[in-house]
């Protein structure tokens, strides 16, 4: 009952991100292998999306979602992976009280967008192959930027109430983080407080900016690969699923270990899972994203090699 409490903005030092501290001597290799990822992610995806912007045949809808998708899983890995990185090299888990908040805010903020804009290219796939006849007509610029922005308005200042809700907490004297970075659930456990409202919140949030989308995603390919299994030919069959099998993948990593993550109870036992889990939302996924778009399409391969040609 005695338990010294700290109200928003009283956390002088902040808190301290345990991360893998307990394998303290693999910091050296944690740090190679990370920076080598994070090195692939702003490669892999400012390749894509140059390619995207200078090969004028990439100029579709489809390719416009992808360059958007590349620029936000850049966005996505640099609010953790630079400060893992500073974490493993300076054996120094510290993070300020108010870079705590900016990191979670902006975190969950690109997370969030990701979700809805991974429900639009589905979408986009869902016209392109059920509706190809009005696919121009449907996915016009407009209806584009719309999809492509909307997420963007209607998230923003729905991370900024659950930011703030969150750091209003009285926290406890322990400043111990059991992550890599700053997230909701973990944070919630250092609060000397009722945190219902926060769980309310954060299950809302979920509902709206994960669930929902990953339905409208699930339907999509039901009715695409209901459109898919009625073209005659195998052929024809093999070059339709090959045109979305690639964002079907991306999807799959991406919702299934957030989903896992966020909707599954915590315990002390399931710490590890959990920064496991949210490595691959946060790190695998952005990795893998560019390696799937190009080495399983072969538009992107063609148009990489005009460009290197050119060069």
């Amino acid at each position: 009952g005695n338990v010294p409490k700290k109200r928003f903005g009283e956390f002088g030092s902040g808190f301290i991100l345990l991360g893998f501290s307990d394998h303290s001597s693999l910091q050296g290799l944690c740090f190679a292998v990370f920076l080598v990822i994070y090195l692939v992610v702003l490669t892999g995806n400012s390749l894509i999306a140059l390619i995207t912007v200078v090969d004028s045949s990439l100029h579709s809808p489809m390719y416009f979602f992808l360059r958007n998708l590349s620029f936000l899983e850049i966005c996505y890995t640099s609010v953790t992976l630079p400060k893992m990185l500073v974490g493993f090299l300076m054996e120094d888990g510290r993070i300020s009280f108010l870079g705590c908040a900016a990191q979670l805010y902006f975190l969950v903020l690109f997370g969030s967008v990701e979700c809805l804009l991974l429900a639009a290219m589905a979408y986009d796939r869902y016209v392109a192959i059920c509706d190809p006849l009005h696919y121009t007509l449907i996915m016009s610029r407009g209806l584009c930027l719309r999809l492509v922005v909307g997420p963007w308005v209607a998230v923003a200042p729905v991370q900024v109430g659950q930011t703030y809700q969150v750091f209003a907490l009285p926290f406890c004297a322990s400043r111990d983080l059991h992550h890599f970075f700053c997230d909701v659930p973990p944070l919630l456990e250092l609060a000397c407080a009722d945190t219902f409202w926060n769980q309310v919140m954060l299950y809302t949030i979920i509902l709206l900016f994960i669930i929902l989308p990953f339905s409208l995603v699930v339907i999509s390919y039901i009715k695409i690969i209901r459109a898919i299994l009625k073209i005659p030919s195998v052929l024809g069959r093999c070059k339709a699923f090959s045109t979305c099998s690639s964002h079907l993948v991306v999807v799959m990593l991406f919702y299934g270990s957030a989903t896992v993550e966020y909707l599954k109870r915590r315990s002390r036992d399931s710490v590890d899972t959990d920064k496991y889990l949210a490595l691959v939302y946060t790190i695998v996924t952005p990795m893998f994203n560019p390696v799937i778009y190009s080495l399983r399409n072969k538009e992107v391969r063609i148009a990489l090699r005009r460009i290197l040609w050119k060069k």
